[in-house]
């Protein structure tokens, strides 16, 4: 899906049409809340409440990792969206491929321990009976099946909250104020326009800031060339805006829906398209994750990591949940 232009605009005649159409996704949304199931491991969720990518999978990486350097076994969980598997299985990239699991959970696989599951609880005590003793439960914010000790909420600086609409009406999955009280602290990721409208709306909420860095070798590898950038997530600007910011030189750039499912004959027409204009095709990681192996080979990627404004912060939080005392 890409999202409508209109969603990040003042809100206007169509956002007020749809927005009774808003009214019955809130109303789902209601009915989806249960009392969730504590499992015997701390649970911290990353997630966001519009549609789209804010930047969570660079977030759950860095957990993953900083939990890791602690001494403690952490594993992603994710719903396998765009897989045909169903779970609970821990993803192997030497196996499995995003038909089967999903990109995300492939691109957090490559990373560190990750596993896919649709039923959450399910999965979350099968990732207890293999020796996981953290979860880091991506994108699943909006599931209240399972109980988080911590909730993050990935915001993107560029867009913020869009028009602060539920859909159709606007991004959101739910209103601002109802996610909120749920969550623990806010990650805003980037500069623009959006960061300026969270902390009026976070009240008490810890606000942490960080931006996406591009990696430098990948940086080094690709200057001096023409590029034919390409991506399929949910905001492809985002993306394009990264490589032009590290100082490369973008020829032209083709954006797709999220999670789009590259064929041969898309990536031939980019091929082309690239060779016309003597330039070398770059798409994301997780784009990567959807190419077959042929044409990984014919593409050049350039992978992110999230840099925090204030570690220390990150570093207090997993303190927190995970029981930490200092004398």
């Amino acid at each position: 899906m890409r999202a409508p232009a209109f969603w990040y605009a003042p809100p206007g005649r169509l956002a007020t049409l749809l927005t009774p159409l808003s009214w019955l996704w809130r109303v789902a949304a209601v009915l989806r809340l249960r009392v969730p199931v504590k499992v015997r491991v701390p649970v911290l969720c990353v997630g966001n409440l519009v549609a789209g990518g804010a930047g969570k999978t660079p977030v759950v990486q860095d957990l993953v990792a900083r939990l890791g350097a602690r001494g403690v076994t952490a594993a992603s969980l994710s719903r396998g969206h765009g897989g045909r598997l169903r779970g609970p299985l821990p993803v192997d990239p030497a196996r499995h491929h995003a038909g089967d699991v999903g990109d995300e959970p492939l691109l957090l696989a490559a990373t560190g321990a990750a596993w896919i599951g649709r039923d959450r609880v399910v999965a979350a005590n099968a990732m207890v009976e293999t020796g996981v003793r953290a979860i880091i439960l991506d994108d699943g914010f909006q599931n209240h099946a399972l109980h988080k000790d911590l909730s993050l909420i990935v915001v993107d600086g560029g867009t913020g909250f869009g028009n602060g609409r539920v859909i159709p009406a606007g991004p959101l999955r739910e209103t601002v104020s109802n996610g909120l009280r749920r969550a623990d602290a806010l990650v805003v990721i980037g500069d623009g326009p959006g960061v300026a409208t969270v902390p009026p709306l976070a009240g008490a909420l810890p606000v942490l800031t960080a931006r996406l860095l591009p990696d430098a070798a990948s940086v080094a590898g690709l200057q001096g060339r023409p590029l034919l950038a390409f991506a399929g997530i949910g905001r492809p600007g985002k993306f394009f805006e990264t490589l032009r910011d590290a100082g490369l030189s973008v020829v032209a750039e083709m954006a797709f829906p999220d999670h789009h499912p590259f064929s041969a004959a898309d990536l031939s027409a980019l091929l082309a398209r690239a060779e016309a204009l003597g330039a070398t095709l770059v798409t994301t990681e997780k784009d990567a994750m959807r190419l077959s192996p042929i044409w990984r080979s014919r593409v050049a990627v350039l992978p992110v990591c999230v840099s925090w404004d204030d570690p220390a912060i990150v570093e207090r939080l997993l303190d927190r949940v995970m029981g930490v005392r200092h004398g």
